[in-house]
C-alpha cells in the first residue's frame, strides 16, 4: 500500500492519540501473571500489542474484550501453562524480549519467534542475563537471533550492569526476577523508560530504586487493578513536530503520557524554539498525563547526545524532520541503538530525507543535518518501518509537490488511524 500527501497550510483543532504502546504491552503481561482481574481501558488496538495478547493467551491466560477495552484474568506467578505451539511475537521487539523474561521463570519449554524483521533483531542482550539467572536459552547465531528456545525455572537473582540503557533488557531481567530466588539488581548507564517499575509498584510488588539501580526480591505476588493507558507520547511526537514546522498551526493533543523517561523530544523541541505548552497535568495509573498545545514556530538547530538519547530514541526519525526544517546544523550522537530497530533508522531516515532534498549526513552513531533547505515531494520508501513511514508523512507537509510513501502498511503496527487523524487536523480550518 502507498499513500500520497502534499504541502498543507496548517494543523488545527484538538485530537487524541491512541494508548501508549509500551504500557499496553506491560498491562497485558503483568495482568496475566497477577492475581485477580486487570481491567485495561484505552489499550492500543494495533498489531504489536495484540501480539502480546495472543502470546499470553497461548500460555493459558483468559483475556476477553475487543478494541481498546480488555479484561485480563490473571493466573498468578505460577499459573501459566506450556504452549502447544510456537509463540509468535509478530514484529514486536517488546513482546519477544519481555515475554522471554517471563518464560525464563517457567518450568516448561517454549519457543518464541517473530516476522522476518524481528528475526533479524539482536536477542543476545536479553538471552545472556537470563542464562546467568539459570534459564536455558538457545537460538540462531548462538542464541542471538530468534526463534528462541527457552527452558526456564529454578532461577537465581543476579546483579547485572547494562552496557546500554534499555527498557526492554531491564524489563526482561526484572520480569525474570519475579520468579527468582534472592535479589535481582540492575544498574543502567542512563535512564531508560520506567513503565515496568511503575506498573509493578502499582500492582503491589515491592521494589527499590536508587538512582539508576533497581532492586527486587523474587517470590512476592502481583494484584490485578484497573489501568487506563495514557496517550502514547511516541505517537503524539509526529503531531508535535508537524504542528511545530507547519506555519500557522494551532493544535492541542489531549491526554498524552508524559513519563519523564520518555519526553526527551519535548525538551529538545522547546530548545529548538518550538511553542509547546503543557496543560491540565494529572496522574493516571501512576503515570503523568497532560494536554499539549502546539503552535507553528521558527525552529533552530541543536546538538543532541548523551543521557537524553534513551528518553527519545523512538522519536529521532521525526526529530530529523524537524532538524531538516530548522535553521543551522543539528547534530545527533550516541544513538547507535537506532541501527537495530525495525530498520537501521539512521540509514533509512537519512536516505529518504535526502531524496526529498534535505542536507543530511549519516554518522556512525547518529546524524548531521544542515537545515533550512526547501524539501521537495518525491517517492519515498518506509523500509517496512512504521516510524520511518510516519516521519516521512510529517516531512511531506512542508515539501513542495506530491510525496508518495510506499509500504505504508507497517503503520498498522503502532498507529492504525494515523492517516485519518492527520487528515482531520488538516481539514479543520
Amino acid at each position: 500500500m502507498e499513500v500520497k500527501l502534499e504541502l498543507h497550510n496548517s494543523l488545527q483543532g484538538e485530537i487524541e492519540v491512541p494508548g501508549d504502546k509500551s504500557i499496553s504491552h506491560r498491562a497485558v503481561m503483568l495482568g496475566s501473571i497477577a492475581e485477580g482481574t486487570t481491567e485495561i481501558s484505552n489499550f492500543l488496538d494495533a498489531k504489536d500489542p495484540w501480539s502480546t495478547v495472543n502470546c499470553m493467551r497461548s500460555l493459558g491466560v483468559e483475556i476477553d474484550g475487543e478494541g481498546s477495552n480488555l479484561r485480563v484474568h490473571g493466573v498468578g506467578l505460577q499459573g501459566l501453562t506450556e504452549p502447544q505451539d510456537v509463540l509468535d511475537a509478530g514484529n514486536s521487539g517488546t513482546t519477544i524480549r519481555l515475554i522471554s523474561g517471563i518464560l525464563a521463570g517457567q518450568d516448561f519449554h517454549s519457543v518464541i519467534t517473530g516476522d522476518n524483521s524481528l528475526r533479524r533483531r539482536p536477542m543476545g542482550r536479553i538471552a545472556q542475563p537470563l542464562k546467568e539467572m539459570g534459564a536455558k536459552i538457545d537460538g540462531r547465531n548462538g542464541g542471538n537471533l530468534a526463534p528462541l528456545s527457552i527452558r526456564g525455572g529454578s532461577l537465581k537473582g543476579i546483579e547485572y550492569q547494562l552496557k546500554v540503557a534499555s527498557a526492554q533488557v531491564k524489563s526482561a531481567i526484572l520480569l525474570a526476577g519475579l520468579f527468582a530466588q534472592g535479589e535481582t539488581v540492575i544498574t543502567e548507564p542512563g535512564n531508560s523508560r520506567d513503565h515496568t517499575e511503575r506498573m509493578l509498584t502499582g500492582m503491589g510488588y515491592p521494589l527499590k530504586k536508587e538512582g539508576r539501580t533497581v532492586t527486587l526480591q523474587g517470590g512476592h505476588s502481583l494484584k490485578g487493578l484497573k489501568i487506563r493507558v495514557p496517550g502514547d507520547f511516541s505517537s503524539a511526537a509526529f503531531f508535535m513536530v508537524a504542528a511545530s514546522i507547519v506555519e500557522g498551526s494551532d493544535l492541542t493533543i489531549k491526554g498524552v503520557g508524559l513519563n519523564p523517561t520518555r519526553t526527551g523530544l519535548l525538551k529538545v523541541l522547546k530548545e529548538m524554539g518550538a511553542e509547546i505548552k503543557v496543560a491540565n497535568e494529572r496522574l493516571s495509573g501512576g503515570e503523568p498525563v497532560a494536554d499539549l498545545m502546539v503552535k507553528g514556530s521558527k525552529l533552530r538547530a541543536v546538538e543532541v547526545g548523551g543521557d537524553i538519547i534513551p528518553t527519545m530514541i523512538d522519536e529521532i526519525p521525526v526529530l530529523a524532520v524537524a532538524a531538516a526544517v530548522a535553521e543551522g546544523k543539528t547534530v545527533i550522537r550516541d544513538a547507535a541503538e537506532l541501527k537495530v530497530k525495525e530498520s537501521n533508522r539512521i540509514s533509512t531516515i537519512a536516505q529518504e530525507l535526502a531524496k526529498m532534498g534535505a542536507d543530511i549526513k549519516e554518522l556512525s552513531d547518529g546524524l548531521e543535518i544542515s537545515g533550512g533547505r526547501k524539501l521537495k515531494g518525491t517517492v519515498c520508501h518506509s523500509h517496512d518501518d512504521h516510524r520511518i513511514a510516519m516521519a516521512l508523512a510529517v516531512a511531506s507537509l512542508v515539501a513542495e509537490g506530491e510525496t508518495v510513501i510506499t509500504s505504508w502498511d507497517s503503520v498498522e503496527i503502532s498507529f492504525p488511524g494515523f492517516l485519518d487523524l492527520l487528515k482531520k487536523c488538516l481539514a479543520v480550518q
